[in-house]
C-alpha cells in the first residue's frame, strides 16, 4: 500500500477527538476512583506464599479473619503461589500467626513479606512523579536545541498523551499500579520520543528544500514526511509489540502489569507520533506562514 497521497493531517482531527474523549474519561475515573495503587505506593503488607499444595481462598479466609487487621484484605490464590494483600501493616504477632496458620495447611510453604509504611509510600509516589517530570524536561531541552521550540512542544504533548492514556486505562480497568508501572511509563516515553524524532527529522529535512508560500504547502510537506516514515514507524512498532505481547502472555505474574502497560504504550506511542505530534507542530508552525513580512526600510539619497 502506498501512502504518498494519503492525507494524514485531515485524518488527525478525528484522532484528536478520540484522544480528547479518552483523556476526559481518564480524568473522570481518576478524580472519582483514583488509581489502584499496589503495595509500593500505599501503606500495608503484601505476603507472597509459595506452596506445594493447591490452597483455596476458603481455606485461607479463616486464618486471615483471625488476625484482626481490618476489612481491606485481598486473597489471590494460585496453583503454587498465593498473594495476600493487607491494607494495614502486620505486626510481628500477626505475621507469626499468619505463617503458623498457613504452615498447618502446607508444611512446605515459604513466605515473602513486603511492608511499606505511610511515609515510604508517599516518598515513592513523589519520586515517581519527579522521574516523569524530569524526563519530560530533559526531552524539551534536547528537542529545543536540536530542532526548535515548536517541535519540543508537540513532542511533549504527544509524550504526556501517551503516558496519560496508559494511566487512564489502568484507572478505568482498576489494574494495580506499582513501581514496575512507573518503569513501563518511562520506557514508553523513551520509545515514543524516538519514533517522534524520526518523523520530525524528516520534516526538518524536507523543509530545507521546500518552498513554503501558503499553509497548504506546509500541509503537503507534513503529509509527505509522515508518508516517507510511515512504514518504518509501523514496522518498528510491530517488532517491539510482538515481543511485548509474548512477554505479556508467557511472562510471570510479577511482570504482567508491566507488560500490559508496555503494550498499551507502544500502540498509542506509534499512533501519537503520526496523528498527534506532527499535526500539532503544523498547527503551531502554520500560524506564521501567511503572516506578511515586515517591509524593508527604504534608503533615500539626500
Amino acid at each position: 500500500m502506498r501512502f504518498e497521497n494519503f492525507d494524514f493531517v485531515r485524518l488527525s482531527r478525528y484522532f484528536y477527538m478520540f484522544s480528547i474523549a479518552l483523556t476526559v474519561a481518564g480524568l473522570i475515573f481518576l478524580s472519582v476512583f483514583n488509581l489502584n495503587y499496589g503495595v509500593d505506593f500505599r501503606s500495608g503488607s503484601n505476603v507472597d506464599v509459595t506452596t506445594e499444595k493447591s490452597l483455596t481462598e476458603a481455606q485461607l479466609q479463616p486464618i486471615v479473619d483471625g488476625l484482626d487487621v481490618g476489612d481491606q484484605t485481598t486473597i489471590t490464590p494460585g496453583s503454587d503461589r498465593i498473594n495476600i494483600r493487607f491494607s494495614d501493616v502486620l505486626s510481628e504477632q500477626q505475621d507469626a500467626a499468619l505463617k503458623a496458620g498457613i504452615l498447618q495447611l502446607d508444611a512446605s510453604a515459604s513466605f515473602e513479606v513486603n511492608t511499606v509504611d505511610p511515609e515510604m509510600a508517599r516518598e515513592l509516589g513523589r519520586n515517581a512523579i519527579y522521574a516523569v517530570l524530569l524526563s519530560c524536561i530533559g526531552i524539551i531541552i534536547y528537542v529545543s536545541i536540536r530542532f526548535e521550540w515548536r517541535f519540543a512542544v508537540a513532542a511533549i504533548v504527544a509524550l504526556l498523551h501517551d503516558a496519560f492514556v496508559v494511566v487512564s486505562v489502568f484507572s478505568i480497568l482498576r489494574l494495580e499500579v506499582d513501581v514496575t508501572f512507573i518503569i513501563a511509563v518511562l520506557t514508553i516515553i523513551g520509545y515514543s520520543i524516538n519514533d517522534t524524532i524520526v518523523i520530525f527529522d524528516r520534516i526538518r529535512e524536507n523543509l530545507r528544500f521546500a518552498k513554503i508560500k501558503k499553509h497548504s504547502d506546509l500541509v503537503d510537506l507534513v503529509n509527505k514526511s509522515v508518508a516517507q516514515t510511515f512504514k518504518r514507524s509501523i514496522y518498528t512498532a510491530l517488532t517491539v509489540l510482538i515481543a511485548a505481547l509474548l512477554m505479556l502472555m508467557m511472562g510471570g505474574e510479577s511482570i504482567r502489569m508491566f507488560s500490559l502497560a508496555i503494550v498499551i504504550g507502544l500502540l498509542f506511542g506509534a499512533y501519537s507520533s503520526i496523528f498527534i505530534a506532527s499535526p500539532l507542530w503544523l498547527l503551531l508552525k502554520g500560524k506564521n506562514v501567511n503572516k506578511p513580512k515586515a517591509p524593508k526600510p527604504s534608503t533615500s539619497e539626500v
